[in-house]
This record gives structure tokens, sequence and C-alpha cells, in this order.
């Protein structure tokens, strides 16, 4: 990973600097309320370098045993650094720290190596698009 990168829990980072950095990594406009959502995580990271926010995961959680990874990105010019996975490996440790005792990702199939390599298995899931 770039020796420039820190790596930030609970950052809180400002609406515009997340709305940036969702419109790098998805090539959509950000609509939703970042508060709102980080009222109800678990925890979530920031990956910075030099004050500007490069890469960014969240952690929802259930209340209970079950946290989720949503959100995970890294802007295009930072990525294959190492911050992905990164980012990944804080998540997953902050989330046992916090007493998940399951941690869920959903990913393209494009993601699955980079997953595996996480610690991740495949399960069977399903979803319905609302």
């Amino acid at each position: 990973m770039n020796d420039n990168v820190e790596i930030t829990v609970d950052p809180g980072p400002s609406e515009a600097h997340f709305s940036a950095l969702w419109l790098a990594s998805w090539g959509e406009e950000w609509t939703g309320d970042l508060a709102r959502i980080l009222e109800r995580s678990l925890a979530h990271l920031g990956a910075y370098d030099e004050g500007a926010l490069v890469g960014y995961i969240n952690i929802a959680w259930d209340g209970g045993a079950h946290a989720f990874l949503l959100d995970p990105m890294v802007h295009p010019d930072y990525r294959h650094r190492g911050i992905g996975s990164t980012l990944v490996r804080h998540a997953t440790d902050l989330a046992r720290q916090r007493g998940a005792r399951w941690l869920h990702v959903d990913y393209e199939p494009h993601l699955d190596g980079f997953y595996k390599a996480c610690g991740f298995r495949p399960t069977t899931a399903g979803l319905i698009a609302l």
C-alpha cells in the first residue's frame, strides 16, 4: 500500500468528499444521506492521502452477530495498490473487535478473486431489486 495513505476508523467524511469519491468510483452521483447511514453503522473506514478521501468502506450490522461490508470503494487513481484489501482487512478485524461473529459481502463476479483473497468464501444468497 502507498506509504502516504492512512486508514482512519470512523472518520465521518464530509458529504462533499464522500460524494466525490462515490462519483469517481461508481460513475454516478451520490443521492443518499451519509449521516443517516453512518448512524446505523458498526463502523466505517476511510483511506486518506494528504487529507483527500481515496478509499472507504462501511460496516453495517444487524445489531447482533452479523455485519455487512457496504459501499467499498477506492478511487480509480489509487486502485491496485493494496488499499482495498487493507480496508477489508481492517474492517474484518474491527467488526470482530466490536462483537460481530459473521461478516458478509455481496459483490459482482469480476471481484470474486479479490474477495476470496481477502478470506471470504462463496455462499448462496438471494436478492430482490426494490
